[in-house]
């Protein structure tokens, strides 16, 4: 257990999350957001528009905004990478989750309960509570990998043989995957998951903020994690 974990009752405030941290959560939830809606239409284009064809060039915006925000996600991605290695602990934890801590998954299994309002009081933490963190490891984590190849993928079939993305991307996802649309499939499967994340995320957010007198919400604007009684902060993981 990292010294960042223990807490006292003379220290109520504890730095969490660096600038770093905090500038790719909303960068990546914009981009996120981005991806959603654009990804939808892509998906499901509009059936019609008056006028001209050649006087619209709507689906190709919505393109172009999928397309942005996926480089975006990827630059993101790469870049809490790198913050994973040269941050403090906390910027580990979503990667490297305690899997063989006896704490950990007792940690886990509490905070189950208390979702399920079987539980009478919450721990707290300075981090992610263990629940939190395999939900993000499996969810997130292994999401967004699985939509940056998938969707970086179906960007090299459209930019064709030779560019970077059908050489590291299409060359093998696709004949893996069995074909193209295959992969689309799996694609949008795969926005469905994230946005399910993403909602479930929100909600248990807020939630913890209200109920595990906490603050989360505000921890990933200020960096602080905030505990606003004197409750037992436990950690051990």
């Amino acid at each position: 257990m990292s010294s960042e974990a223990h807490i006292t009752r003379s220290e109520p405030s504890v730095y969490v999350y660096e600038a770093p941290i905090r500038l790719w959560h909303w960068v990546n939830a914009f981009a996120i957001l981005v991806l959603g809606i654009s990804g939808y239409f892509v998906g499901s284009p509009l059936p019609t528009m008056s006028g001209e064809a050649s006087d619209h060039y709507l689906m190709g915006y919505i393109r172009f905004a999928h397309f942005a925000a996926g480089y975006i996600l990827l630059v993101g991605f790469l870049g809490r990478i790198y913050w994973m290695l040269v941050g403090n602990s906390h910027s580990r934890e979503i990667f490297f989750p305690p899997f063989f801590s006896p704490g950990f998954w007792s940690g886990v299994k509490h905070e189950l309960k208390w979702y399920l309002f079987m539980a009478k009081e919450p721990r707290k933490y300075t981090g992610h509570n263990p629940l939190a963190l395999l939900t993000m490891h499996f969810m997130f984590v292994w999401g967004m990998i699985f939509m940056i190849f998938t969707g970086f993928a179906l960007y090299g079939e459209g930019t064709g043989p030779g560019s970077w993305s059908h050489n590291l991307f299409s060359s093998w996802i696709i004949p893996l995957m069995g074909q193209s649309m295959d992969v689309h499939t799996w694609h949008h499967f795969g926005m469905w998951w994230i946005i399910i994340f993403a909602i479930v995320h929100i909600y248990v957010a807020i939630r913890e903020d209200i109920m595990s007198r906490q603050s989360i919400v505000s921890s990933m604007i200020s960096g602080w994690r905030n505990f606003k009684d004197d409750g037992k902060i436990d950690d051990g993981r």
